[in-house]
């Protein structure tokens, strides 16, 4: 299908996007809604791609937790086959009868020394028995050291507590249009000081028999401000300057249409410059909506209340008639 969408010619591409501008090797949406780049490295081995370090800072906590679980068992497995492996005269002290009996007892001995804890009933008598305990007291207090700084690391690390609105709205704007999207910070001593948002387009274009993928970046009504500490709705204004201009809904289809965003700004807790990313494809911009207001009044009058599970709520509106 031809792609033709009807671009403004005033509008200025931007070169500095750092993405693939091929249509026909380009693969989904360039940024994934978590604000991950949607892209997949390949033509190296595993091991040189992978960064065990980065891997683990960017987990999810019940993923990091499963992850740490598993280890801690994984090793204990290890060293109690190495115990049972050296012989059974090797350790003494046991109390349950049987082989199950003391390979559960060898595990729990074996959980004891390497977390050093070292109860003291069940303890290595022969040398190899002895050797392997004395290496896995060093394995045990170099992985707690590791995975403390992991936890350290993860804890206190920079983040940007921003919730963007799931749809990005084509709404009237001072008798016109404007393509907009909101944000807020969700979490309650956490707010953005000179907070700043870079808003790019991208779409295909038709040159000649080529298609190729055009950037450009967005104006907005407000690219800046002082005090992130509620909601901010982010316009960009469909003028006589915008790259949308003539565009409609299925321009933005034919064309393959995404928004990506990235908002920074200082954070007091962490004491540190945060960023965050998020993106909109043309299936995540509605037609003929606007936002309904996310905060009001308290009832006694002494404070303004912010009421976070309104990011997403809109309504319908109509477009005026030249944009329909």
């Amino acid at each position: 299908m031809a792609i033709v969408p009807k671009v403004n010619p005033f509008s200025k591409t931007n070169p500095d996007t750092g993405f693939g501008v091929e249509a026909n090797r380009i693969g989904g949406r360039f940024v994934n809604k978590d604000g991950s780049f949607n892209l997949r490295k390949d033509g190296l081995p595993f091991w040189k791609r992978l960064s065990i370090y980065s891997l683990l800072m960017d987990l999810s906590l019940f993923k990091f937790s499963v992850v740490i679980l598993l280890f801690y068992v994984v090793m204990n497995l290890m060293f109690t086959f190495l115990y049972l492996l050296a012989g059974p005269d090797q350790l003494e002290g046991f109390i349950e009868l049987g082989e199950w009996g003391r390979i559960k007892e060898t595990f729990f001995f074996s959980t004891e020394t390497f977390t050093t804890v070292g109860y003291g009933r069940v303890n290595p008598v022969g040398f190899a028995a002895n050797l392997i305990a004395s290496i896995e007291s060093l394995s045990g207090w170099l992985s707690f050291a590791l995975v403390t700084g992991l936890i350290y690391g993860r804890f206190t690390r920079p983040k940007a507590y921003l919730a963007f609105s799931e749809h990005a709205l084509m709404s009237p704007y001072k008798g016109g249009l404007g393509l907009m999207f909101r944000m807020v910070p969700y979490k309650t001593n956490h707010h953005l000081t000179d907070a700043r948002v870079v808003v790019n387009l991208a779409f295909m274009e038709v040159e000649g028999d080529k298609q190729e993928y055009k950037f450009y970046q967005l104006n907005l009504e407000r690219s800046r401000i002082d005090t992130l500490n509620m909601n901010w709705t982010v316009v960009h204004p469909i003028d006589q300057e915008s790259p949308l201009l003539n565009f409609n809904e299925e321009d933005m289809h034919r064309s393959d249409l995404e928004l990506f965003v990235q908002v920074t700004g200082f954070d007091h807790i962490f004491s540190n410059m945060v960023m965050q990313r998020t993106s909109y494809t043309y299936r995540e911009i509605v037609w003929g909506a606007k936002f309904k207001p996310m905060y009001h009044e308290s009832p006694d009058g002494s404070t303004t209340i912010l009421e976070l599970d309104k990011l997403n709520e809109k309504e319908k509106v109509e477009l005026p008639v030249s944009a329909s």
